[in-house]
């Protein structure tokens, strides 16, 4: 272990209750973008929490909440960039809470509060490796971004436009993302890449009111009905998308994907246990399961809502459906295009009468899993964890990875301070104290590696 590891080590395990602290300010403050609070106070805290340090900032404006832009010069002009976002979850339903979402709490070695594991506890804890290299360095060993945006949780809907717009001003040689951690077993794990998605809303009308079911049930046409045959064309039983040219442009996994994908531990058993799943679709299991997890796009029904839903009976006709459908979309398929190909099923089919509205949308996207800084993200992680790193090539969640990589062409990394069990997005929220420094030793040792000092 060199002087200079041990030093940056040493920092980050003595001052954990001041980096907490830090944690404990920003999970206080509220910041859901679908709600509109506390988006410009939080905004104002992140900034702040960059100039403590010396690093330049600022809020730079988009079509929505503002991107709280950093940057800082270090001895090499190399330029390392870190994406995350400070909007969080809404914190509903509070009644599940064990202690208030935006009350931070410490407890038995785990931190609660919405927000902690997704993205507030990565964007301190990248700020926590920071102060460790510049306590043990003197100074910063390369450039340093911080691109931190406040519409993640919305689908970064602004993102790709002030990238694009902005490319000059964020480039960099590479970027640490937004998330991290490990997974059941403690190993940690490295994210690849990110599948799109086209998350859309379907609204059928068929009266004015609802009506009656005696008067209206064997001659008034039924909204929820209606809805439901509309759903039932979309997909097959065995899960076999049927719009029209959907698979045209989805790219099938490399041999080098599957060669990951066989690497990786087998988490169904935990994951059946965790969810309360008697098994996976079509019987699913080994590297098949793998493989259909992030290589598929899908087709969920995320949310379904017409008539009474109510204690006891009301015997009404519905006069409106509503419906919320996501798209997971592999890597070369456009959400925009399955959009207008949704469209365009639904008035082949006879529906279209049905409204179809795209609430996100956001492409799908690939780093190469042999580029040296990937390369550099895995081997620190070995080193800090002291365990083989479970690579994945493709992540099945979504997130606004592709402007980075098409615009900044930039290879992306992780590193963070999650774990399966986070809670992120649900009740409890939470995470662990020893994960947050291991986080924190991996993000300082991606850092030195980048600069030549390791």
């Amino acid at each position: 272990m060199s002087e200079l590891w041990s030093k940056v080590s040493a920092y980050i395990e003595a001052n954990v209750e001041r980096a907490i602290a830090e944690l404990t300010e920003l999970c206080r403050q509220p910041s859901v973008a679908a709600q509109g609070l506390g988006m410009a106070e939080c905004a104002g805290l992140v900034k702040d929490l960059l100039e403590r340090r010396g690093i330049k900032a600022e809020l730079m404006p988009t079509r929505g909440y503002p991107v709280v832009f950093g940057s800082a010069r270090g001895r090499t002009n190399k330029t390392l960039i870190f994406y995350n976002h400070y909007d969080v979850q809404p914190p509903e339903p509070l009644e599940l809470w064990e202690s208030p979402p935006f009350e931070p709490q410490v407890r038995d070695g785990k931190f609660y509060a919405r927000g902690a594991a997704d993205d507030k506890g990565h964007i301190i804890c990248r700020l926590f490796a920071l102060d460790a290299v510049l306590a043990a360095c003197g100074e910063l060993p390369c450039n340093i971004k911080f691109v931190i945006e406040g519409e993640e949780e919305i689908g970064s809907p602004n993102l790709e436009d002030f990238v694009k717009a902005n490319a000059q001003t964020l480039a960099g040689d590479a970027c640490i993302w937004e998330f991290g951690g490990v997974n059941f077993e403690g190993r940690p794990e490295i994210y690849l890449g990110m599948r799109g998605i086209c998350y859309v809303e379907l609204k059928v009308r068929t009266a004015r009111v609802d009506a009656h079911s005696g008067l209206g049930g064997s001659i008034f046409p039924n909204a929820a009905w209606r809805l439901v045959w509309a759903l039932s064309t979309l997909k097959d039983p065995d899960e076999r998308i049927k719009i029209a040219g959907f698979y045209d442009a989805a790219k099938p996994p490399t041999r080098r994907d599957l060669e990951l994908l066989a690497r990786l531990p087998d988490e169904s058993e935990q994951i059946k246990q965790t969810y309360g799943l008697k098994g996976f679709v079509r019987g699913l299991s080994g590297l098949e399961l793998r493989r259909a997890a992030v290589f598929e796009p899908t087709c969920t029904i995320c949310g379904l809502s017409s008539g009474y839903q109510g204690p006891g009976t009301k015997t009404v006709l519905p006069a409106e459906a509503m419906a919320k459908v996501d798209f997971r979309l592999v890597p070369e398929q456009d959400p925009f295009d399955i959009f207008e190909k949704l469209k365009a099923h639904l008035t082949a089919h006879g529906f279209d009468d049905v409204e179809v509205s795209l609430l996100s949308a956001e492409h799908p996207a690939r780093v190469d899993p042999d580029d040296p800084f990937v390369q550099l993200t895995v081997e620190a992680a070995r080193e800090v964890y002291g365990k083989e790193p479970a690579v994945h090539p493709l992540i099945g969640g979504s997130g606004p990875m592709y402007p980075f990589v098409k615009y900044l062409r930039v290879p992306v990394g992780v590193a963070g301070v999650g774990y399966p069990g986070n809670r992120a997005h649900a009740p409890n929220e939470h995470i662990r104290l020893e994960d947050f420094i291991l986080g924190t030793k991996h993000t300082a040792r991606v850092l030195l590696g980048f600069s030549g000092l390791l």
